[in-house]
Order: structure tokens, then sequence, then C-alpha cells
């Protein structure tokens, strides 16, 4: 097997974990490879600091290193630009897109678009944009660009989404509506409307309770493409009964028991 070089290849950092006594395991999100595991060797002493700051969740960095084998070794590595600064109910987004990145995103076989992808969703989180709809963007795209995107605009058979109607969303067939007379309560918590679905299918943030709809029939989508094992972001916002409204500020404490922030 011929060795993987990467010579000032630019990287988000999508995960870190201690390995041994000082070094570090990455999986980074590469412009031109993909998905790339890293060790990081010797990152973890007093003199390495800086170093070991670039080398954080979220933070964009550009790196030489080899691979041989599964994993590559890191020879150097800088930060790029400054990671988001990001607390609370965006913290917890930052470390959902990060762990949906990483589950869904194969190694090493690049998808175009998914490094941009990740890089407009983490400008989106410096800015405060509003997070449950910069949240279901997200998994809209990064569905598309590993080829599991849905057209939400017309239902399996092609007919045009009603808006007045309400859609569960197939995984592999799109929208199917769900007729009025079996709605209820538990159809309504897995559908959303027709409306919400066109908003999300035109980029149009739609209101507070359609985002709610779009929230549960995404995650449906998700949880099919990740198979039996869920996120571990989902259980500690659904721990923490976190909520992000479409509008409130980074800043704002948590207020209720609904987590649509996921």
């Amino acid at each position: 097997m011929h060795p993987v070089r990467y010579d000032a290849e630019p990287a988000y950092v999508l995960h870190a974990r201690p390995w041994r006594e000082t070094s570090l395991l990455l999986e980074l999100l590469t412009e031109h490879h993909g998905r790339v595991g890293v060790v990081a060797r010797g990152v973890q002493g007093p003199k390495r600091h800086v170093l070991r700051a670039a080398l954080q969740p979220l933070q964009h960095i550009r790196f030489d290193g080899v691979q041989r084998g599964e994993l590559a070794q890191l020879r150097a590595a800088e930060a790029i630009d400054a990671a988001p600064r990001l607390s609370g109910d965006a913290g917890l987004a930052g470390f959902y897109v990060s762990e949906l990145a990483l589950r869904l995103a194969p190694r090493e076989d690049p998808h175009a678009g998914l490094y941009d992808l990740y890089g407009q969703v983490r400008e989106r989180l410096r800015e405060g944009a509003p997070l449950a709809w910069t949240l279901r963007r997200f998994e809209r795209d990064l569905l598309d660009a590993i080829g599991f995107g849905l057209d939400l605009s017309q239902e399996d058979g092609g007919a045009p989404v009603d808006p007045a109607a309400r859609y569960r969303v197939d995984p592999e067939h799109g929208p199917r509506r769900v007729l009025s007379e079996r709605i209820d309560a538990a159809h309504r918590g897995q559908t959303a409307t027709g409306r919400a679905l066109l908003a999300l299918a035109g980029d149009r943030m739609p209101d507070s309770d359609d985002l709610q709809g779009l929230r549960r029939v995404m995650r449906n989508l998700l949880a099919h493409h990740l198979g039996g094992r869920g996120l571990k972001s989902w259980e500690l916002m659904g721990e923490l009964g976190r909520i992000a409204g479409p509008a409130r500020p980074q800043s704002a404490a948590p207020t209720g028991t609904d987590d649509s922030v996921s």
C-alpha cells in the first residue's frame, strides 16, 4: 500500500480525544480526502499548548501528515482561524453538527461540498444564526452531499406537496401524505406539514411550530441512516431538556423542556 501524504491540507477538527499519555486521536474533515483519522503524538506536554489548542473540535487547521495504515500520523498543524466560541445551546449545536458529520461521512471517501458545508454551518453558529433553522438546513444539505437527499417538494409518486396536508418522510421514497382521519397524537408527533417541507425545500425559514415538525421528520431520517445507534448529542440534549427557539439569542438562558436544537 502506497502511503498517502497530506501537505498543508485544510481540514476541520470534528473530534479529539486523549490517547495514551501525551497524544490525541483526531477525526478530521479534510478538503480533498474526506474524513481522516489521525494520531497526533506528543501534543499533551506543557510546551505544546499552541498545537494542542489548534486540534480542538470546530477548529479550522492546515496540517501535514502521512498515512500508511488506518490512521495518519500528524507531522505538523496550524490554525487557519479562531474556532467559534460557543456556549449553552450553541455549544450543544456545535457538538451535534460535528458528531453528525463524523457518523455519516465515511473515512477517506470525499463528498463534493461536504467540507464547504461544514464551514458554512460553523460560521452560522459563530454569527448566532437561529439554531433550530441552522441545524435543519445542515441536516438537509448533509444528506444531499452524501447521496441520501430527498425532494421534499414532491410526494412519493410525483404529486406536488400540499401545504395544508401533513406528511411523514420515508427515507427511501420521500414525503408520504398522512390521511386526516389517521392523524392522532402519535401520528402528529412523527409528521410535518406540507408547508414546513416546502419551506425547507425552498430554503425559507418556517415558523416555530413548523420547525418542530421538521425536527421530528429529520431526526427520523437521520436515525434511519445512522442505523441502530443514535447520537450522544441527542442523549445529552434530551437529558438537559434544552430549547433553542428559532430566533433566541445565544446568550439567553434555556427555558422550557423542548429539545428542538437537536
